[in-house]
């Protein structure tokens, strides 16, 4: 009989880690932080040692008991997985999902899967005109093609943020993530596409999911944008922060545009956001912003349990199942005007939060 790649991880790990050996495996991982392929040098041996190796010598040193570098990597997988199943469970009860108003939340929304061993995808990427976007035909609309944009109306800035109030006059703002378009020229280069077949598990399938919103829409209106967030925010005063989400849209039409934000787990929808918002004319164009909407309870749960995990692989591992479908329609025809799939990673860089933008298209 077979044994799964789990399992057998389970048994070379978990029959051997005590609990005095699990405490000094906990202090090392706090002690070493991931360095990738690099060896660290110890300055009073002389000697090069990988993370694991490192760890495995400090559980030596603590308890005098030998655990070798393969056992101390089968543990933490072991770890990463258990770790982001019980995050991801503890959203499948409903006493998680305290909505702001108008929100809904999914019958689905108690039978996600179990967590599958994590993969990081990658997207098979390509540089293609947009059919029938050609420069010659883009006329006065130059974002066609080179941002989050179709002829009719274009995203202007998206953030997911939280704030501190200092003093009455002072705020402070970290962003989780964040998109602040420009007008782009005819001069930029066009955005790389993926097919979108390679995320339709990451997102609901039946009504109104992205399978069937590309099979009914037009393909020039469906983006994919992968955000690095950056979770370096001291949450440790969270009763005072206050979080938010912005979004800024502009077009070339006077109309009421309702937005609809679903947050998935596991490719299941575990709750939705609608709001409606009215043009403003301004230099010309007509202006459309959801300025500050309260974050959910969902996802500001969803934000504290990621900064509860040590590792940034184990936060990834968890973010490889969560995602957000937004789609902009016209309230009044119910025109399909914009559908922007999210996908998360954790920044790793000191410049903060940090996205790429693809068009999604169907080869």
């Amino acid at each position: 009989m077979s044994v799964s790649l789990e399992e057998s991880l389970q048994s070379d790990a978990e029959g051997v880690w005590s609990a005095d050996i699990e405490h000094s495996f906990q202090e090392a991982l706090a002690i070493y932080p991931p360095c990738g392929r690099r060896k660290i040098i110890l300055s009073n041996e002389g000697k090069m040692y990988g993370r694991n190796e490192l760890i495995a010598r400090y559980i030596k040193l603590r308890t005098g008991k030998t655990r070798t570098r393969k056992q101390v990597s089968s543990h933490i997988q072991v770890l990463a997985r258990r770790t982001s199943r019980d995050v991801h469970s503890k959203f499948k009860t409903r006493e998680f999902f305290q909505f702001w108003p108008g929100a809904v939340a999914s019958e689905d929304a108690s039978s996600c899967p179990d967590m599958k061993p994590f993969i990081q995808q990658s997207f098979n990427l390509h540089h293609t005109p947009i059919s029938g976007y050609q420069e010659a035909s883009l006329g006065h609309s130059p974002w066609q093609g080179r941002c989050i944009g179709t002829p009719k109306i274009r995203l202007v800035e998206f953030s997911a943020f939280a704030e501190h109030q200092r003093d009455p006059a002072t705020y402070n703002k970290h962003l989780f993530v964040h998109i602040g378009q420009s007008s782009p020229s005819y001069g930029e280069t066009l955005l790389e596409s993926v097919d979108i077949r390679q995320i339709y598990d990451k997102f609901p399938e039946k009504k109104g999911g992205l399978k069937e919103l590309f099979e009914k829409g037009t393909p020039n209106t469906f983006f994919l944008v992968k955000f690095w967030a950056d979770l370096s925010l001291d949450i440790r005063d969270g009763a005072s922060l206050f979080y938010g989400v912005t979004s800024q849209y502009e077009g070339i039409e006077n109309m009421t545009i309702t937005c609809s934000s679903k947050v998935c787990s596991f490719g299941k929808q575990v709750v939705e956001k609608v709001e409606t918002e009215y043009a403003r004319f301004e230099n010309g164009r007509f202006a459309y912003r959801i300025q500050s909407s309260p974050m959910c309870e969902y996802l500001v749960n969803f934000i504290h349990k990621l900064k509860q995990l040590p590792e940034k692989y184990m936060m990834n591992s968890v973010l490889e199942n969560f995602t957000i479908l937004q789609v902009v329609t016209n309230r009044d025809t119910q025109e399909l005007l914009l559908c922007v799939a999210y996908v998360f990673e954790v920044s790793t860089s000191q410049h903060g939060a940090q996205h790429h933008i693809y068009r999604l298209v169907k080869d």
